[in-house]
């Protein structure tokens, strides 16, 4: 802090002196000693100067209220809320999340560097603190068709940037633990900051090693077993909770059930769609939930606050205590976290604020270049005995590798139990197109297809037969990217996704509201209740999540790392 700063703040941390604002008789939950304290909290500027007993010239009494550090959202990427950047971030701060660590990969594997710019200018001046993670494997494997190839040359650029805290999400496992020159140059670039890890389900020797090249974080712990091994190495957990993979009940219950110390713990939510962020919360609700399943809500507090703040080196962020920044919760009742105020840098957060939004490049609106494409791609042959088949696990977006007996005669031919689901690379018109049999879906009559799927975000389309998913795959192509739903021949739902093919300027409350009528439409044309349909189906093209994956090259076993 800047002598001359200091001199004038702690005249008030002193008493000698006025606060700018002072919050009276507040339930104070001190995330250090894991203590609630009766005191008053005074503030100057944006930055708590003291918690105690102070005068202020604006007094606000907290009588019978807690105070909590505002959320942490370790790790999320923006897109997935399918709106402007800005958008989500005012939505969310109304549920408490005053910090948000992004990694913008989805932006980058559609646009590089042009789509990183884009999330760091449109998040600039928003109500919140949000930093950035440099995107480290765009594409997330060798054999993805993205559309672009990012390199540690290109990083150094943000390295010294402020609000680029360090390497996001390291999803090429295998590249760290046989140490890849290009991988290890990446790492080398960060090897003073924080590197990010996304490793599901390695082996004990694969994890030791991926440890040893200096990634700390996993958000891919789908179970406690696995979240205990990877936190026995050392690494901090991130809780995820978010539309489609839902791991908190499990590792949440396993603290309480082992007594672990939560400090190595914190939470995210990855993709969380804003439908969801508006019924039920942001981290508030990965909070509110480990409430519910019996954590000590202070515990639950820290996890979202100090856990998150220490792990990623913000040093006057996740406390309420001097020399922090005012970034606050107010709550009616810490065992139901009702909220009632949200603050943020000692200002309050509107519960009518609206982004502003920002104008998007023309040249991040025209990027679904798919060459000449027609139903003929999509048949599947089948060959003599038993076929791959991609197996879905309901709220997970894990997959089962299993073999079965298709249906059809020389050609698949969709059923009930078995739909099909294909990959059309949409990036440089190379007119790959990747087919394979998925069940655990359930579309019975139509097909859906999105332009939004992870990680290359190449156009991938699920349905029961080939003329509603050419019909699907042709309508996306025909409104720049986003969702469609076609029915027995018929358009049945579209949501434009005009930037990058990814997000929608158009507003989250029309954004909402389309949506909603979508997921609504999927489930009663058959998909199960337990899938969410549109992020579950993202998901199926990431090949870097076992066990097994379509791509634009075919299928993917994540196992073996082959391509089958």
């Amino acid at each position: 802090m800047d002598y001359t700063i200091y001199k004038e703040l702690s005249k008030v941390a002193l008493g000698e002196k006025k606060a700018d604002v002072v919050f009276k008789n507040a339930n104070v939950i001190n995330v250090f000693t894991e203590e609630i304290i009766k005191a008053d909290i005074a503030i100057v500027n944006e930055t708590i100067v003291g918690v105690g007993e102070y005068l202020g010239k604006i007094e606000i009494d907290l009588s019978g209220k807690y105070v909590s550090p505002g959320f942490i959202d370790n790790h999320l990427h923006l897109e997935s809320t399918l709106v402007l950047p800005g958008e989500l971030i005012c939505e969310a701060a109304k549920w408490g999340t005053t910090t948000f660590i992004v990694d913008p990969h989805e932006s980058a594997n559609v646009s590089g560097c042009d789509g990183i710019d884009f999330i760091l200018d449109q998040t600039e001046d928003v109500p919140a603190n949000v930093y950035v993670m440099m995107p480290s494997c765009v594409p997330a494997t060798s054999l993805d068709d993205n559309g672009y190839n990012l390199t540690a040359a290109e990083m150094k650029h943000y390295v010294n940037n402020p609000r680029v805290l360090g390497l996001g999400e390291v999803m090429d496992y295998n590249s760290v633990i046989t140490a890849n020159p290009e991988m290890m140059e990446k790492l080398d670039l960060f090897k003073n900051k924080i590197k990010d890890g996304h490793a599901p389900y390695l082996s004990d020797k694969d994890l030791t090693a991926y440890c040893l090249a200096g990634i700390v974080t996993d958000h891919e712990c789908c179970d406690f077993e696995y979240a205990l091994k990877e936190r026995r190495a050392g690494m901090t957990i991130l809780v995820r909770e978010g539309s489609a993979a839902k791991n908190l009940e499990s590792i949440v219950s396993g603290l309480i059930k082992s007594n672990l110390d939560t400090d190595g713990f914190c939470f995210c939510t990855d993709d969380k769609h804003i439908e969801e962020i508006k019924k039920e919360g942001h981290i508030s609700y990965n909070v509110k939930k480990s409430i519910a399943l019996g954590l000590n809500p202070i515990k639950a507090i820290k996890m979202a606050s100090i856990n998150a703040a220490k792990c990623y080196h913000l040093d006057r962020i996740g406390a309420i205590a001097p020399g922090y920044q005012a970034d606050m919760v107010i709550l009616n009742d810490l065992d139901a976290l009702e909220i009632c105020d949200v603050y943020h840098k000692g200002y309050r957060i509107d519960n009518n604020l609206k982004a502003k939004p920002k104008k998007c490049p023309t040249a991040l609106k025209n990027t679904i270049h798919i060459g000449e494409f027609h139903k003929s791609s999509l048949v599947m042959e089948l060959r003599q005995g038993e076929s791959d088949v991609i197996q879905m696990m309901g709220s997970q977006i894990l997959t089962k590798h299993i073999k079965a007996v298709l249906p059809g005669d020389k050609v698949f031919k969709p059923n009930k139990e078995f739909d099909k689901i294909a990959v059309i690379a949409r990036h440089k018109n190379s007119g790959k197109v990747g087919v394979a049999a998925i069940s655990g879906f359930g579309i019975e009559n139509g097909a859906i297809a999105t332009s939004f799927s992870h990680d290359s975000h190449n156009i991938i389309v699920v349905g029961d037969n080939d003329e509603d998913m050419e019909s699907a795959v042709k309508e996306l192509v025909k409104i720049g990217g986003g969702y469609t739903i076609v029915e027995g021949g018929e358009v049945v739902g579209i949501l434009p996704l005009t930037i990058m093919g990814l997000m929608s300027d158009a507003g989250y409350e029309k954004v909402n509201e389309t949506l909603h009528c979508m997921i609504q439409k999927a489930h009663a044309m058959g998909v199960a209740a337990n899938v969410e349909p549109f992020i579950s189906l993202s998901f199926m093209a990431l090949a870097v999540i076992p066990e097994i994956r379509i791509t634009a090259r075919g299928i993917y076993d994540v196992v073996h790392s082959k391509l089958i």
